[in-house]
């Protein structure tokens, strides 16, 4: 009996216990633990939630009432949290604020339930995964001040009932993929004082001029709205607007006068778009507030108005019009002007002679103008200009002295003008100067030693001058030099020794001058060299066998010169596209890779190399030699071939025996990141030359079978067999091999290649990946195998590398830049499912400065899939990858190459887009694709124009492509038969070498 007593009461306390925790925990906190619930949360954002609490009060993202304890605000941006949005909150009766910005919330929004949150002032659900229709009863609600539904997939046109808010000041439904045309009955709402519709996919429609109703309105943002006809005069009654954005949409006519009315505006922006007619020219003086003008990528004609230039302005951007005349004398009064561009128009005169005294001028773009006379003396006055620009007008006189002492440069562009006399010394050693191009002048003189204080020089562009004299030791000791672009100028003496420290070397360009001597030794360090050009010189001296060692060299020209001695035989390791040793004085034997036809014109004028060609030498001599010649050369190609057969013989069996003593006396050390079913020893011996399925510059890849029937890929990184023993032990490829390991050991993704394993000795570096049966991409896609992707399977594959990209930005802890996205490296299994692969350049974002940005030292990736940003600035981050996913989205659409010899001077992206506003998407679009997919591709199409916009502001994330790719995949399962149409580009606005991405 005592024993069950004791059981009694310990079942009661449990009992009071339970009851104690339910009753401790008040019902606002019952209803936010009921949301919980209703969540995926990954990284624990609510993992203080704690239910044996009196209140939520301290719970992380809840705000309470500091009389009531009531619940006022719930704030839970960036949690990562997945799920519905839970309605329950709508029972907290005094719920002022909720923000859900930047999750994964999804489904639809409760339309009858959201009704119920009758206290609500602030709701922001941006970047999340919403979908279905705008809420339409939202707009009861009585108190609300502030709605953003940003960056979502809600589809259908904007309810009617918008146009009945009672408070609203703020709307934005921004990226979303909103249909219909922007209706005008949101001009009823009048206490709106922020309305951004940007970026979504409305049918061609005009400005409502109902919008002018909206006096309060303090921004106005309609960017890639699908806007035609003209702007409406009743936009000049918003008498309180500081930010109009218009750009990236299709009005034409003029700008009205209306807007000059407009006296509290402080950001204009009405670039690309087809406006015509003159600037304004009345009421400008009454915009006295204005601040930025931007009115860039227009048909403006006429000239830019005095009255425009009177005005405190900050920034003047008038650039891609067609605005003639001469920039008004009044700019340079303006004591806030910082940013002043007008490229690419028609404008001539001078620059006003103050320009930049009053004002702390950064950045100068004039280029492609018809601007003459001096740059004036101040332009730097005030100690603050980075970027100066003046390419391709007729400036003339010398650079002023002023300029040498202008430590704030960062790139200075002055090609194609008719400049004149010596460089300031000063000016060759400014230490921020990373771009320095003065190509198409009459510059005189020579480089002085003050170049050595350029440390930040990275491309020094001198080509078509006067200059003469020594190149300088102290050029070699700019470490971070990619190009030297110095022909068609009368430099002499030798090269300098110190050149080869220039690790960096991408380019040196040096033909037609009066060079002489040899080339130094040493230039094997020249890992990265693409271009070598010192044709038209003196040099003399053997060619040197190091070149052979220069992996990336494609273009190599020591034509015209006194070389002599034979070619190197090394040279066969290159891949050139170009090779030029014509009227030299070489003798010996042509390399057998070389002696052929085509590469005739490479050996001319090279009198002793007349045995492997035929016509290289002349009759004459040919005959003298008769019968002697004949018979020498039967003797000499039959001990050539003997001892070729030797040579091959006794390399095959030391390449066996050498893999074979490795073996035994070398310990492999073996790095595994899955579990393996194969050994170390089972890859090094199968890696033979008859396995090789690849060769890049960083190694080979083979194809080895397992004894269990798997096969695997294996990349050899190139070893000091091939970069020579005393290359710091392939310091280049081990970047590339701690990149790959680093990144792929420790990612798990069904789009990312996997990494089995890598093996290391002393000698060798393996990396071991899955197979993949179809290859890459590129190379199907490019063969005469491309018929076997039809568009169903180009899709599949879109989507596939987009989701394993967008698991590298988004999902990954930091961020990781694959900095390399190209077809060649987006491989296929056996089902043509697409992994991202080769991560030797990737890189992790540190985003400890909140930027998210990466300064590099040198450009790296593949010719036409490079953004353009990254290409000058160097800097890359997560959208330099959309940029190249987009051209790889452009070559699934076009089946053509992102560089081609058809596109002329055009990259893919440009010839996709000259192509649309020529011939219309049917000249763009892959004719084996079938005419039923249309429709589809035409949406695709979209999103590659969208991921290579020239801003990178422009580009979607990747997650938000992988939403609208998603999007199109499920349309495609309930869509009738494809409707023929003209597809509008809307997305592109063609890059600018001159503007922000120059």
């Amino acid at each position: 009996m005592q024993h069950l007593r004791r059981r009694f009461h310990l079942l009661l306390l449990l009992v009071l216990a339970s009851l104690s925790l339910t009753l401790s925990l008040n019902k606002e906190g019952l209803y936010l633990q009921k949301a919980k619930l209703n969540f995926d949360d990954p990284n624990a954002a609510l993992s203080n939630w704690n239910p044996d609490d009196e209140t939520p009060c301290k719970w992380n993202g809840v705000v309470c009432d500091s009389s009531s304890s009531s619940v006022v605000s719930l704030d839970l941006s960036s949690s990562s949290l997945s799920g519905p949005f839970p309605s329950v909150l709508c029972r907290l009766g005094r719920l002022s604020s909720i923000s859900f910005y930047d999750n994964f919330i999804n489904s639809t929004l409760p339309d009858d339930d959201l009704a119920a949150c009758v206290a609500l002032e602030h709701l922001d659900l941006a970047q999340n995964y919403l979908t279905g229709a705008l809420p339409r009863r939202i707009a009861e609600l009585p108190r609300l001040k502030y709605l953003d539904l940003t960056g979502n997939n809600f589809s259908g046109e904007i309810p009617a009932t918008y146009g009945t808010f009672q408070k609203l000041e703020v709307l934005a439904l921004v990226e979303n993929l909103l249909e219909g045309v922007i209706p005008p009955f949101l001009g009823n709402i009048s206490t709106l004082k922020m309305l951004n519709l940007s970026y979504n996919p409305f049918s061609p429609g005009q400005i409502p001029p109902e919008l002018g109703n909206l006096t309060n309105l303090e921004v106005l943002w309609l960017t890639q709205t699908s806007l035609i006809g003209e702007i409406p005069d009743s936009l000049g009654q918003l008498s309180r607007l500081v930010d109009l954005d218009l750009a990236y949409n299709a009005l034409s006519g003029s700008i009205p006068s209306s807007i000059t009315e407009l006296t509290a505006l402080v950001q204009l922006e009405l670039y690309n778009n087809s406006l015509s007619g003159a600037l304004p020219t009345g009421g400008w003086s009454n915009m006295t507030a204005l601040r930025r003008l931007d009115a860039s990528t227009n048909e403006l004609t006429g000239g830019i108005p005095v009255e425009l230039c009177e005005l405190p302005l900050e920034s003047l951007n008038l650039y891609e019009n067609n605005l003639r005349g001469e920039l008004p004398a009044a700019i340079a009064e303006s004591p806030n002007l910082y940013e002043l561009k007008l490229f690419r128009n028609q404008l001539s005169g001078e620059l006003p002679s103050d320009l930049g005294r009053k004002s702390a001028l950064w950045w100068i773009d004039v280029s492609t103008n018809k601007f003459s006379g001096r740059i004036p003396d101040g332009l730097c006055s005030n100690g603050a200009l980075e970027e100066f620009l003046l390419i391709e007008n007729s400036f003339s006189g010398e650079i002023p002295a002023s300029l040498g002492e202008c430590r704030s440069l960062l790139r200075v562009r002055l090609g194609h003008n008719n400049f004149s006399g010596e460089v300031p010394a000063p000016f060759w050693g400014l230490p921020h100067v990373s771009l320095l191009e003065l190509i198409g002048n009459s510059f005189s003189g020579g480089i002085p030693k003050t170049i050595a204080g350029a440390s930040n020089l990275s491309q020094l562009i001198l080509s078509v001058n006067k200059f003469s004299g020594n190149l300088p030791e102290e050029i070699g000791f700019l470490e971070n030099l990619l190009e030297i672009s110095g022909n068609d100028n009368e430099f002499s003496g030798p090269l300098p020794v110190s050149v080869v420290n220039l690790a960096q070397l991408v380019k040196l360009d040096l033909h037609n001058n009066a060079l002489s001597g040899g080339i130094p030794k040493g230039i094997d360090s020249w890992k990265k060299l693409n271009e070598l050009n010192l044709a038209d010189n003196e040099y003399s001296g053997k060619i040197p066998g190091e070149i052979g060692e220069l992996s990336v060299l494609n273009y190599l020209d020591l034509s015209g010169n006194r070389f002599s001695g034979e070619i190197p035989i090394s040279l066969q390791n290159l891949k050139l596209n170009h090779l030029n040793f014509s009227y030299n004085h070489l003798s010996g034997h042509i390399p057998q890779d070389y002696a052929k036809e085509m590469y005739r014109d490479s050996f001319l004028g090279n009198s002793e190399l007349c045995q492997e060609i035929e016509g290289l030498c002349n009759r004459k001599e040919m005959k003298n030699k008769g019968y002697i010649w004949f018979f020498r050369t039967l003797i000499v190609l039959a001990g050539i071939l003997l001892i070729c057969g030797i040579v091959w013989f006794y390399i095959k069996y030391k390449k066996f025996n050498d893999v074979k003593r490795n073996l035994d006396r070398s310990k492999w050390t073996l790095m595994s990141f899955h579990k393996l079913g194969f050994t170390e020893s089972e890859i090094s011996e199968a890696l033979d030359e008859d396995n090789v399925i690849g060769t890049g510059a960083s190694g080979k890849v083979y194809k080895v079978v397992l004894s269990h029937g798997e096969a695997v890929a294996v990349k050899r990184l190139w070893g000091q067999s091939k970069a020579g023993a005393d290359v710091e032990r392939g310091a280049i490829q081990d970047d590339g091999f701690d990149a790959e390991v680093e990144t792929l050991g420790r990612i798990r993704h069904k789009n990312i290649v996997k990494l089995w394993c890598c093996c290391c000795t002393r000698d060798s570096k393996l990396l071991v990946y899955e197979y993949m049966p179809n290859g890459s991409l590129g190379d199907l896609l490019h063969s005469t195998k491309s018929g076997l992707l039809d568009w169903p399977i180009r899709f599949k594959i879109a989507l596939d590398a987009a989701e394993g990209l967008s698991y590298l930005h988004h999902d990954c802890v930091p961020p990781i830049v694959h900095r390399d996205v190209k077809s060649n490296n987006i491989l296929l299994d056996a089902d043509y499912g697409a992994r991202v692969a080769d991560f030797g350049l990737a890189k992790v974002v540190d985003d400890a400065s909140g930027k998210g940005t990466m300064s590099m030292s040198v450009i790296a990736g593949s010719c036409g899939y490079i953004a353009p940003e990254y290409a000058y600035t160097l800097r890359v981050n997560e959208k330099s990858d959309i940029y190249s996913f987009g051209v790889v989205i452009l070559e699934l659409v076009t089946g053509r190459l992102p560089v081609d010899p058809e596109f002329g001077e055009k990259d893919l992206v440009k010839w996709v887009c000259w192509t649309l506003d020529q011939e219309g998407v049917l000249g763009v679009i892959d004719p084996k694709l079938e005419s039923c997919y249309r429709d589809d591709v035409c949406r695709v199409l979209n999103l590659g124009l969208l991921c290579t916009s020239s801003l990178p502001i422009s580009r979607p994330s990747m997650r938000r492509l992988v939403k609208m790719m998603q999007e199109i995949g499920s349309r495609s399962l309930h869509k009738n038969v494809a409707k023929e149409g003209k597809l509008t580009p809307y997305y592109y606005e063609e890059g600018s070498d001159h503007g922000s991405v120059a």
